[in-house]
């Protein structure tokens, strides 16, 4: 199919694969990395023949997030220029949630803020038993907010809302039992586990995976102006001056203002 700069598509027979290829800073996020895994999800979508699609990261990690460079430059965008940011990360996901056929993660290592969103926004996902993910926005002074949607629609608010609070990491069994994975297996043996739930899917009608997809998202409807609020929130966010002192001090490796000098 397609190789880009960060993300390579590939289609063998029924089965495209998705693969984010940086695997020197774990596969982070910036604005590239967005725009071709967003593009990447429109070609399957125009492809009649593909019948499922395999995500995944090259490397040690699915994905740890943010880019650090992307997050210096985003520093110092003003709310506008964090507006359109963030409206291009909510489109991708969305793709990948609204991808007609079933979109099977395969998680190893690092799956961190956006990185665990993909997850979320996946159908299937399935970790390798070292894997760990977090939601750490808090902890520089920013919001969960695009990912939000698809986090709380897989593991439900409950599960979610402590996450977001306290940023905290946790093991692939906690994301087992949370929801957030469908299945975790020994590291080795990660990718044969994948190629067992893809033939499983493959024993499936095509047309009927298309409906069932559509038949949950009726079912469990969640309104599209949540990326339009989402997007203007994280926008805002960022802009302040709570924002921007937390990610300055992620990036100077130093604690940021509001973290006590000793724990309480």
């Amino acid at each position: 199919m397609s190789a880009t700069e960060y993300v390579v598509h590939t289609r063998r027979g029924p089965v495209d694969t998705v693969t984010i290829r940086r695997p020197d800073v774990h596969n982070a996020f910036n604005e590239q990395v967005i725009a071709e895994l967003a593009a990447a999800f429109e070609d399957v979508r125009g492809s009649a023949g593909t019948r499922a699609v395999v995500l995944t990261g090259e490397g040690r990690s699915f994905s740890a997030g943010a880019d650090l460079e992307w997050m210096r430059r985003a520093a110092a965008f003003s709310e506008q220029e964090n507006l359109r940011d963030a409206e291009a990360l909510a489109a991708m996901l969305r793709a990948v949630a609204e991808c007609p056929c079933p979109v099977v993660a395969q998680v190893q290592g690092s799956a961190f803020g956006g990185g665990a969103g993909l997850v979320a926004a996946a159908d299937i996902a399935i970790a390798g038993e070292s894997a760990r993910f977090a939601f750490t926005e808090v902890r520089l002074g920013i919001v969960p907010a695009t990912i939000a949607r698809h986090v709380i629609r897989k593991i439900g608010v409950g599960r979610a809302l402590p996450l977001f609070l306290t940023g905290e990491r946790f093991d692939a069994g906690r994301a087992l039992a949370l929801g957030l994975v469908h299945r975790v297996v020994p590291d080795a043996g990660l990718g044969e586990a994948v190629r067992e739930t893809v033939n499983a899917l493959l024993a499936g009608g095509p047309a009927a995976h298309r409906r069932v997809k559509e038949l949950v998202r009726r079912v469990a409807p969640d309104d599209d102006a949540i990326d339009a609020y989402a997007a203007a929130l994280i926008a805002q966010v960022r802009a302040s001056d709570e924002g921007r002192e937390g990610v300055a001090a992620f990036l100077e490796k130093r604690s940021a203002r509001w973290v006590p000098a000793k724990d309480v």
